[in-house]
């Protein structure tokens, strides 16, 4: 998953934050899309059904703390997994593991822990900016910041420098069990490929796209984005796409 706002009129307007801006992917500068071309939508339940029946439960996200799902969702920008996982065990042997901890190590410490994931100067100021956020806003107390309605803490949570709508999302839905969908780049990339949205497509029509089939469904919302992980990562890569093996190949054309 990478990362770094929206004209769906029935969704909320969202606070601009200071986040920063990574590298697009190019797969996304795609012609109109099908659904701007006509009254359409992606037959999403199809994919979802396809992917879950050929790959079963995916269980993700990895973390067995709200705070440590938070950690990932940021480190996770723009770059892989496999990152973020030294990244996540330099922290954890060094004791700063918990948002008191990452307040208190200085923050060239800090920025040495998590140079495995890249970015590693922006991602320490972001993880700093987090705790200082939850601290200032909720006491430090992440059940207490997950109790807050979803539209209003995504709105604050869009403010804290370094956190984009992905990001904001994966925090959300992950940790705090929020009914919202994470766009990350496979899902923008297999959507492009498919024909369903353009590289103008803004996030929120992509997430709006997820959510309106199912308002509401946690559940569903964390296996199906952990589905399009699995589908981005061994078949709808960056540089080569083997639709032929993909669990969703027989939509391609669909989109088209």
């Amino acid at each position: 998953m990478s990362n770094t706002v929206d004209s769906i009129a029935s969704l909320p307007l969202l606070g601009v934050s200071s986040y920063p801006s990574w590298p697009q992917d190019a797969t996304l500068r795609a012609k109109k899309p099908r659904a701007a071309q006509v009254d359409s939508q992606p037959p999403l339940d199809e994919y979802f059904n396809s992917l879950f029946t050929t790959l079963g439960p995916q269980h993700w996200w990895p973390g067995k703390t709200q705070f440590e799902v938070i950690l990932g969702a940021i480190l996770t920008q723009n770059t892989s997994w496999k990152n973020v996982e030294l990244a996540l065990a330099n922290l954890r042997a060094a004791g700063v593991f918990t948002p008191s901890s990452v307040k208190k190590v200085h923050i060239r410490r800090l920025q040495s822990l998590v140079r495995p994931s890249g970015y590693y100067r922006q991602k320490a100021r972001a993880l700093k900016a987090f705790v200082q956020f939850l601290r200032t806003d909720y006491r430090g107390s992440l059940r207490r910041m997950f109790a807050a309605p979803t539209i209003e803490l995504r709105e604050k949570l869009l403010r804290v420098w370094g956190i984009g709508p992905e990001t904001a999302d994966a925090i959300l839905l992950y940790a705090g069990k929020h009914p919202v969908f994470v766009v990350d780049a496979y899902t923008k990339r297999i959507m492009a490929r498919h024909g369903w949205i353009s590289g103008k497509t803004k996030y929120e029509e992509v997430r709006w796209m997820f959510e309106r089939q199912t308002p509401g469904n946690v559940e569903r919302f964390k296996e199906f984005h952990g589905l399009i992980v699995s589908v981005g990562k061994n078949w709808c890569r960056k540089q080569v796409a083997e639709c032929e093996k993909c669990p969703l190949g027989r939509y391609l054309e669909e989109g088209r």
